[in-house]
């Protein structure tokens, strides 16, 4: 082997080491990205219930008051179909 292969060779060695070396830190940089990827949406959705399970019992009381709302007006309105029935 003459000593100009025997340089290529070695200056080709050290450029496929360090094109590994940084091929390993972007596949590191991918992992760490995709597991804090994985933990924010994890609190995002934790805190949604959470704050889905604080609220809920406001909720239903809203839920009831509007169903009230409408039964009463739902009275109203029959009762103003009676007067009209009465008064034709």
């Amino acid at each position: 082997m003459s000593p100009e292969e025997k340089s290529l060779l070695e200056r080709t060695y050290k450029m496929a080491e360090e094109n590994n070396e940084i091929l390993r830190s972007i596949r590191n940089s991918t992992r760490w990205s995709n597991a804090f990827k994985i933990i924010y949406w994890t609190v995002i959705l934790g805190f949604s219930f959470g704050a889905y399970y604080f609220i809920q019992p406001y909720l239903d009381t809203l839920m009831g008051i509007s169903g009230q709302v409408k039964d009463s007006v739902n009275g109203v309105n029959s009762v103003t179909s009676t007067i009209r029935d009465l008064i034709n």
